[in-house]
């Protein structure tokens, strides 16, 4: 795990290994969540690069009534 400064504008540098692990790229949008005392960051995609996420879920699951 490393560790990072924030800096007298508030400003934090990813460290290099986790951009490159989730691919980050310069001008990237996150939203910012605030949960349980701590700070996520969630990469922002476009609706075309979501397409085929959600290939082989399981449907199979019991519903209510009304969802049927």
């Amino acid at each position: 795990m490393e560790t990072v400064k924030v800096s007298p504008k508030y400003q934090v540098v990813i460290p290099r290994k986790a951009r490159q692990s989730l691919g980050l790229r310069p001008g990237q949008r996150f939203q910012v969540l605030l949960y349980d005392n701590r700070i996520e960051f969630i990469p922002l995609r476009r609706m075309k690069d979501m397409r085929g996420c959600l290939r082989g879920i399981d449907t199979s699951v019991e519903r209510e009534r009304d969802r049927v």
